[in-house]
């Protein structure tokens, strides 16, 4: 594992100053880390929903919905739309892609094209099965940019995080890489992004945390948990950090993603480490949702305090297990998919000035489960 250089810049391209009042005709992200704060405008224009004569069963179905969901007109409702993957990383050997990838990565696009998406959320385990090694590997071109090439993708942002697998790579290699694509943004190991939901008032955060750095890597084949940070004082640091930046939010809406999960039923089970030092933060400061991959399923929990938990990590594997289910609090787990011959899948996540929606997606087009969690008044309750 290596971090130095972490706090890397992003690459340049379309930004701006950093503001709290982003354009509201466009939307925009700024990025906040120990080392970084910028703001960059999201390129938010959203593909018309029109058929054709070669669309298929799924893609006439998508096309209702999205006729359904997202008015044409200009009075279209104010919505934060993005999609969070997590496991996606293929494998390190030709082609350097897995069927499951390939199927998530067209499914996200069509996705994109249909119901619009303006960025997704890259939850870790990028490069299977030890990351990369610098900035120039391969990997980035074979496992990412040659997937994920539909038109519908190539102005979309991915923002990123690292996973227990990337840091068995050269992490650094991958904040590096935010130099050389102008759609990979990794800035900093841990970091902030902040939204502003297009003609509102209404604002999000997302704190992008690196749980491998917080809890120690783990072992796939022995104990599942990580055992203890590998530098106390970075583990320290990023706690002591993410405490400041929750207690100082006042967005709306805010939501903290990391690769490992917090409540999970499947192989990894519940991350000890996040249970003890994370979970109570999030209660603490009203987070409205925790997302993670790391078991290679899709399941959604949701606890006593309204907190969602959104597990995402079927974009490259499938495993069926729930050998964690007596683990997990009673009355916790909402939904769970691990169908085993499936082609693995994702979430969509689209924030409204009154509600979150999480649609859980297979990568052959099926809607699996929706929930929502209500935006609730943090400011009167903290």
């Amino acid at each position: 594992m290596c971090l130095a250089g972490a706090h890397a810049a992003c690459h340049s391209g379309t930004s701006g100053p950093s503001t709290d009042k982003p354009p509201e005709h466009k939307g925009s992200v700024t990025l906040a880390s120990p080392a970084l704060e910028r703001s960059r405008p999201l390129d938010c224009a959203k593909y018309p929903a029109s058929a054709s004569a070669g669309m298929d069963t799924r893609t006439v179905l998508l096309v209702l919905q999205a006729m359904l969901v997202l008015p044409l007109a200009d009075g279209a409702a104010p919505v934060l739309r993005f999609v969070a993957v997590g496991d996606w990383g293929g494998v390190p050997n030709a082609p350097f892609y897995t069927a499951r990838e390939t199927a998530n990565a067209k499914e996200i696009a069509r996705t994109a094209k249909i119901l619009g998406t303006d960025f997704i959320l890259s939850l870790g385990d990028n490069f299977y099965f030890t990351g990369v090694q610098d900035a120039e590997d391969k990997r980035f071109q074979e496992t990412f940019e040659d997937v994920f090439s539909d038109p519908s993708l190539r102005n979309v942002p991915w923002y990123v995080l690292a996973g227990n697998h990337d840091h068995l790579g050269n992490v650094s290699a991958q904040i590096a890489y935010s130099r050389i694509s102008k759609r990979w943004n990794f800035p900093s190991p841990y970091y902030r992004l902040r939204f502003k939901i297009p003609r509102s008032n209404v604002t999000v955060a997302i704190f992008m945390l690196d749980t491998v750095t917080l809890c120690g890597n783990s072992d796939d084949f022995l104990s599942q948990q990580p055992q203890r940070p590998r530098d106390p004082q970075l583990a320290r640091t990023q706690l002591s950090w993410l405490k400041k930046q929750l207690a100082a939010a006042k967005e709306d809406y805010v939501l903290v993603a990391g690769h490992y999960p917090i409540w999970s039923i499947a192989e990894h089970g519940p991350t000890h480490c996040l249970v003890r030092q994370l979970q109570p933060l999030l209660a603490t400061y009203k987070v409205t949702a925790y997302l993670s991959g790391h078991d290679h399923n899709l399941q959604y929990l949701q606890d006593e305090d309204g907190i969602g938990y959104i597990l995402s990590g079927a974009g490259n594997f499938m495993d069926p297990s729930r050998r964690h289910f007596r683990k997990v609090p009673s009355g916790y787990l909402r939904f769970h998919y691990g169908v085993e011959n499936s082609l693995g899948g994702f979430t969509y996540v689209e924030i409204s000035p009154k509600e979150m929606s999480i649609t859980y997606i297979e990568a052959s087009g099926k809607s699996l489960f929706k929930t929502k969690l209500p935006r609730q008044d943090r400011l009167e309750h903290l």
